[in-house]
Protein backbone atom coordinates (compact mmCIF):
# COMPACT_ATOMS: atom_id res chain seq x y z
CA UNK A 1 0.00 0.00 0.00
CA UNK A 2 1.40 3.17 -1.06
CA UNK A 3 0.68 6.66 0.95
CA UNK A 4 0.73 9.84 -0.52
CA UNK A 5 -0.36 13.68 0.09
CA UNK A 6 -2.57 15.50 -2.01
CA UNK A 7 -0.26 17.40 -2.80
CA UNK A 8 1.94 14.43 -4.52
CA UNK A 9 -0.87 12.74 -6.13
CA UNK A 10 -1.77 15.79 -7.46
CA UNK A 11 1.49 15.69 -9.41
CA UNK A 12 1.74 12.21 -10.39
CA UNK A 13 -1.37 11.36 -11.05
CA UNK A 14 -0.37 9.21 -14.09
CA UNK A 15 1.65 7.11 -12.61
CA UNK A 16 -0.53 6.55 -9.30
CA UNK A 17 -3.16 5.42 -11.80
CA UNK A 18 -0.40 3.20 -13.33
CA UNK A 19 0.25 1.57 -9.61
CA UNK A 20 -3.48 0.84 -8.98
CA UNK A 21 -3.94 -0.77 -12.47
CA UNK A 22 -0.92 -2.72 -11.47
CA UNK A 23 -2.90 -3.56 -8.21
CA UNK A 24 -1.30 -1.44 -5.65
CA UNK A 25 -3.58 0.25 -3.45
CA UNK A 26 -3.16 3.82 -3.05
CA UNK A 27 -4.07 5.82 -0.19
CA UNK A 28 -4.63 9.97 -0.52
CA UNK A 29 -3.86 11.99 2.80
CA UNK A 30 -4.27 15.43 4.09
CA UNK A 31 -1.08 15.56 6.32
CA UNK A 32 -1.12 12.65 8.22
CA UNK A 33 -5.13 11.86 7.83
CA UNK A 34 -5.81 9.56 5.21
CA UNK A 35 -9.15 10.61 2.99
CA UNK A 36 -9.49 8.84 0.17
CA UNK A 37 -8.18 5.33 -1.68
CA UNK A 38 -7.44 4.97 -5.18
CA UNK A 39 -7.56 1.24 -6.92
CA UNK A 40 -8.24 -0.18 -9.67
CA UNK A 41 -11.86 -0.88 -11.00
CA UNK A 42 -12.67 -5.20 -11.02
CA UNK A 43 -14.27 -7.11 -13.74
CA UNK A 44 -15.24 -5.57 -17.31
CA UNK A 45 -16.64 -2.41 -17.80
CA UNK A 46 -20.69 -2.04 -19.15
CA UNK A 47 -21.13 -0.75 -22.29
CA UNK A 48 -25.18 0.30 -22.61
CA UNK A 49 -26.56 -1.18 -25.38
CA UNK A 50 -23.57 -3.59 -25.90
CA UNK A 51 -26.10 -6.69 -26.37
CA UNK A 52 -28.06 -5.06 -29.09
CA UNK A 53 -29.62 -7.74 -31.98
CA UNK A 54 -28.23 -10.62 -29.50
CA UNK A 55 -30.78 -10.27 -26.65
CA UNK A 56 -34.38 -9.73 -27.23
CA UNK A 57 -37.67 -9.81 -25.43
CA UNK A 58 -40.98 -11.14 -27.23
CA UNK A 59 -44.30 -9.84 -26.59
CA UNK A 60 -45.20 -12.67 -23.93
CA UNK A 61 -42.73 -11.13 -21.66
CA UNK A 62 -44.67 -7.74 -21.10
CA UNK A 63 -48.08 -9.60 -20.54
CA UNK A 64 -49.35 -10.30 -17.29
CA UNK A 65 -47.96 -13.14 -15.04
CA UNK A 66 -50.87 -15.87 -14.49
CA UNK A 67 -52.34 -15.45 -10.96
CA UNK A 68 -50.88 -18.92 -9.52
CA UNK A 69 -47.01 -16.97 -10.61
CA UNK A 70 -48.05 -13.78 -9.05
CA UNK A 71 -49.07 -15.86 -5.89
CA UNK A 72 -45.21 -17.84 -5.55
CA UNK A 73 -43.87 -14.31 -5.76
CA UNK A 74 -45.51 -12.82 -2.43
CA UNK A 75 -44.45 -15.72 -0.62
Amino acid sequence: MKRVTIHTAKTTLSQLLADAEAGEEVIIQRGQEPIARLVALKGPVRRFGALKGEVYATAAFFEPLPPDEIDAWGR
